[in-house]
C-alpha cells in the first residue's frame, strides 16, 4: 500500500514467496489488497513454496492461519486465474533484463526467490538499481527463535547467498530497527480510523490479529524495545520511496550465520573487516519517524 500510494514509483510486479503464511495465501492477500487500492493491473506472480534446503518449517500464526487476520469469509474462487502464469522467479529475472539498472527490489519475506534468481542468473544482481531488504537481527535479539528474525530464520541459507552474491547497493531494515523507532499506538488507532477503503480495510484485518495487540507485545517485543506500534515491512518500502527516511547507518561487510542450535540465522556486522569481503551493505539504525508515520498515513488513503 505504501509503494501505490508513492508518486515517484511504478510497481512494475508483486512476487510472492512463503513466510507467515503458505504461498498460496500470501497471493490471494497481494491480489485483495491490490483489489482494495484499485490497482489490479499490477501483475502478481507466485514463487517459492518453502526454503531453499531442509523441510518447510510451520508458518508462523503471527498474523492468523491465512496471514490477513482470518477475518475474510468471501474467498475469490478464481483468484489462480488472477495470477500470472510464470513463475516469480522467472519474472524478476526478466523485468531486471528488460529495465536494466532500473528496478529497485524491496524483499519483505524470506529471500527464497532471490537466492534461486542469482542461481539462474549469476548476472541478476548486477542488473537491479538496489536491494531493499526486511530482514535480519544484529544484536541476537530474535523474535522466532531466541536470536534470529523471522525471514532470515525461515530461509538462513538464501540470506546467506543473497547477502554474499548481491554486490548492487543493498539497504538493511533490520528487526532491531524497526523495534526502536515505532510509533505509538496512538498513532496506530488515527491510522487505522481514517476515512478510506484502505483505511478501513487495515482495521478489518487487524481487528482480531494479536500481532496488532498492545497486551499480546508485552510479553514478546516490548520486552526488547519498549511499548510501541511497528509496522516492520514499511521500514523497508518507506526507505527505498524516500532515502532521506533513514538518517543514520552502518555500512560494513555482513554475514549470515548458519550454524548454532542458538544463533542459526542471525546477521553478524563485520565492522573491524575481519572476513575481508570485498562489499559492504547499509544497515539502518536511525529513522525519521515523523516522516515515516506521514508514509503510512497516505498509503491508507486509497484507492
Amino acid at each position: 500500500m505504501m509503494a501505490l500510494a508513492a508518486p515517484n514509483l511504478e510497481v512494475l510486479a508483486v512476487t510472492c514467496v512463503f513466510g507467515n503464511a503458505a504461498v498460496e495465501n500470501v497471493c490471494q492477500n497481494v491480489l485483495r489488497v491490490l483489489s482494495v487500492c484499485e490497482r489490479q493491473e499490477i501483475p502478481v506472480f507466485q514463487g517459492c513454496a518453502g526454503p531453499l534446503i531442509g523441510v518447510n518449517n510451520p508458518f508462523s500464526d503471527h498474523f492468523g492461519g491465512d496471514g490477513l487476520g482470518d477475518v475474510i469469509e468471501d474467498k475469490d474462487p478464481q483468484w489462480k486465474e488472477k495470477l500470472h502464469p510464470e513463475h516469480a522467479v522467472n519474472a524478476m529475472i526478466r523485468l531486471a533484463s528488460d529495465y536494466e539498472k532500473q528496478v529497485s527490489l524491496v524483499a519483505l519475506g524470506p529471500l527464497t526467490n532471490l537466492a534461486l534468481a542469482v542461481r539462474q542468473d549469476p548476472r541478476f544482481p548486477q542488473k537491479l538499481r538496489d536491494l531493499f531488504i526486511m530482514g535480519g537481527n544484529i544484536e541476537g535479539k530474535g523474535n522466532v527463535t531466541l536470536c534470529a528474525e523471522f525471514n532470515f530464520a525461515m530461509d538462513p541459507e538464501s540470506a546467506y547467498i543473497v547477502l554474499e552474491e548481491f554486490l548492487c547497493p543493498t539497504y538493511l531494515a533490520t528487526w532491531e530497527y524497526s523495534g526502536r523507532n515505532a510509533l505509538t499506538w496512538e498513532f496506530f488507532e488515527e491510522l487505522i480510523n481514517q476515512d478510506a477503503p484502505a483505511a478501513r480495510f487495515m482495521k478489518m484485518v487487524t481487528s482480531k490479529c494479536w500481532a496488532y495487540s498492545k497486551e499480546a507485545m508485552k510479553n514478546k517485543r516490548d520486552v526488547y524495545f519498549g511499548p510501541g506500534f511497528v509496522s516492520y515491512d514499511s521500514y523497508a518500502m518507506a526507505a527505498c520511496i524516500d532515502g532521506s527516511m533513514v538518517l543514520e547507518s552502518i555500512e560494513c561487510p555482513v554475514r549470515v550465520e548458519l550454524q548454532g542450535s542458538m544463533i542459526r540465522g542471525m546477521l553478524v556486522l563485520d565492522r573491524t573487516s575481519s572476513l575481508k569481503k570485498s562489499h559492504t551493505v547499509s544497515v539502518m539504525s536511525k529513522c525519521d519517524v515523523a516522516k515515516f508515520g506521514q508514509l503510512l498515513m497516505e498509503s491508507l488513503r486509497q484507492p
